[in-house]
């Protein structure tokens, strides 16, 4: 085996210039695209012209940017979640509120032009991006059909989103997704999560931006629980589940609390005191379902949370830079990545950093081989203590 280590971000992001788009839409909304356009406005600080830094909006379509900025880092293959605006959003779709019923098809156009627009986008690199078309929930149809799309298109995954406490929609821990998860058991089909959503709609106060930093860590892990104790995973056991850029440390004591209360409610007898009888229960601990189902997307991870990968198990982990964000890695990856694993041992270092996100995903280490003998750092240069820190604020140095 080479001793260099091929390495695959959990945690990139792309899209597709406005005027790019257009033509991926379907022509009955051509028209209403150009009204649209008329009125939208950046909402990204880093995708405009002005930014103080200067823009960076390239990386998030150019072939020739993207892949040399990355090669220099050591990366050379990804899982590519959306950044930019499609048509018809006010925002990024998983920054977005919810399709309305008003809004539903408009939304939905825009986002399947967005996933004609990532199959092209992945295409320039066969076997090197892995695209996350995205699916919303108001018509478990629509959604079929888009996991269908994803199947027959090469996609291994799509990305499904958080669901808001004060949702309209019916949470995970129903069975009203089933047919859905059925279906992507049945095409190998993951399912993937981003941070940073599903906090209810706070408005009118100047704390709201404080009380969504407390919060959305909690709005966005609660999928996994859900999805967990409403038996998603006993139905369909061999669905697989992602969570990306939600933190590592929270997991293992959240699977430790629900065995917890697992082991005592099947020891003690006490499932009756909670309204639930004993055929109600889940056969197998919560941990077994995470263990079978489930995988984290450790973006950036800090030297703190290494421990934290460990206790979990490394096989569960796939490392990500968070590309093209400024809270990501780049361009000091190599250094990132020996400021949290140096002293890590090999089999360790090639799970986590690219061999999980390559079973997970279905890519081919054989393929990427060559590229990380060109790009990828050697084991030997990533297992050396970090001596000095680079002039960089990003978290992943800045956090302990």
């Amino acid at each position: 085996m080479s001793s260099h280590v091929t390495i695959i971000s959990s945690d990139t992001h792309a899209g597709g210039k406005i005027l790019d788009y257009k033509p991926y839409l379907e022509s009955r909304w051509h028209d209403e695209f150009e009204e649209w356009k008329s009125r939208y406005t950046n909402p990204f600080r880093d995708l405009q012209e002005s930014a103080p830094e200067g823009s960076s909006r390239d990386r998030n379509w150019d072939k020739n940017r993207r892949t040399t900025e990355q090669y220099e880092d050591g990366i050379v293959a990804e899982i590519v979640f959306p950044n930019t605006v499609p048509p018809f959003f006010p925002t990024a779709q998983f920054n977005a509120p919810q399709p309305t019923p008003k809004n539903f098809e408009r939304r939905l156009a825009g986002l399947r032009a967005h996933a004609r627009w990532l199959k092209d986008f992945c295409d320039e690199l066969p076997g090197q991006r892995c695209g996350l078309p995205q699916i919303v929930l108001n018509d478990i149809d629509e959604a079929i059909t888009d996991v269908r799309w994803a199947a027959e298109n090469g996609f291994t995954s799509v990305m499904i989103p958080h669901v808001p406490p004060d949702s309209d929609l019916d949470h995970y821990f129903t069975q009203t997704y089933d047919p859905l998860w059925a279906e992507c058991q049945e095409l190998g089909i993951v399912l993937t999560q981003h941070g940073g959503t599903g906090v209810p709609s706070y408005k009118g106060s100047p704390a709201t931006p404080f009380l969504l930093l407390m919060e959305v860590p909690f709005y966005a892990q609660k999928s996994m629980w859900h999805l967990i104790l409403g038996g998603v995973f006993e139905r369909f056991p061999k669905l697989k589940y992602v969570m990306t850029e939600q933190g590592v440390s929270w997991v293992k004591p959240t699977l430790d609390r629900m065995d917890t209360f697992w082991n005592q409610m099947t020891s003690t007898g006490r499932v009756g005191e909670l309204g639930m009888t004993a055929e109600q229960m889940l056969p197998q601990k919560p941990s077994d379902y995470f263990q079978q189902n489930c995988w984290i997307g450790a973006s950036f991870p800090a030297p703190s949370d290494a421990q934290a990968i460990r206790e979990l198990g490394v096989d569960r982990v796939m490392w990500g830079s968070d590309y093209p964000h400024d809270e990501g890695t780049y361009p000091h990856t190599k250094e990132a990545l020996r400021n949290t694993f140096a002293g890590w041992n090999e089999p360790d270092l090639r799970s986590v950093l690219g061999h999980n996100a390559a079973h997970v995903y279905q890519m081919d280490l054989d393929t990427l081989a060559p590229l990380a003998e060109q790009h990828g750092p050697t084991i030997e240069e990533l297992q050396q203590p970090l001596t000095s820190m680079p002039d960089n604020a990003s978290p992943a140095f800045t956090r302990g």
